[in-house]
């Protein structure tokens, strides 16, 4: 059975969260571990769209905390399926911060997950695949490869010799 790919916009979801003393550290800054919890959410969710089934999270690839956010900071998180494989999602997440009273917004953080839809038992199932459409989901979705074949021959589930995307980097 073929399934529909989908543009990478489809997927897009944006969550809102507003910094509050309870999700602080003692400096006053977001707490790394919140804002990790906050992109499972996002990301889980941007997961669902593309394949609208229930996924888990399989792996957190990739998270940079580039510069601290600040209580009563507005942190807004978009998250978009950037490549789907057969059973596996990989979700990109940038990290923008508003300052309500200047109303300056910067990204300082950004994440890859990696989501598996699953069925009503936890067994994989297939998914969609991703249609990239602007220059940005372009570089991401082939990027996606490459860190998929580094995992898995890391992981060994994979020869380096067949890592393909990989082997064109250094050509």
């Amino acid at each position: 059975m073929s399934i529909k790919p989908k543009t990478a916009k489809e997927s897009l979801t944006v969550l809102t969260e507003l910094v509050l003393p309870n999700d602080t550290n003692t400096l006053g800054n977001l707490m790394g571990g919140r804002l990790l919890h906050w992109m499972d959410i996002a990301s889980a969710i941007s997961a669902q769209k593309h394949c609208r089934r229930v996924v888990v999270t399989a792996s957190v690839n990739n998270v940079s905390f580039d510069q601290p956010i600040r209580l009563a900071d507005v942190v807004t998180l978009e998250a978009k399926v950037s490549r789907a494989f057969s059973t596996s999602m990989e979700v990109c997440i940038d990290v923008w911060v508003e300052n309500l009273s200047t109303g300056l917004k910067t990204k300082c953080n950004e994440a890859i997950f990696t989501f598996v839809a699953v069925d009503q038992l936890g067994n994989p199932i297939n998914v969609p695949g991703v249609i990239a459409e602007s220059d940005v989901e372009k570089q991401r979705y082939d990027a996606a490869l490459r860190r998929r074949q580094l995992s898995l021959v890391i992981s060994g589930k994979m020869k380096p010799e067949e890592a393909t995307e990989l082997k064109a980097i250094f050509a």
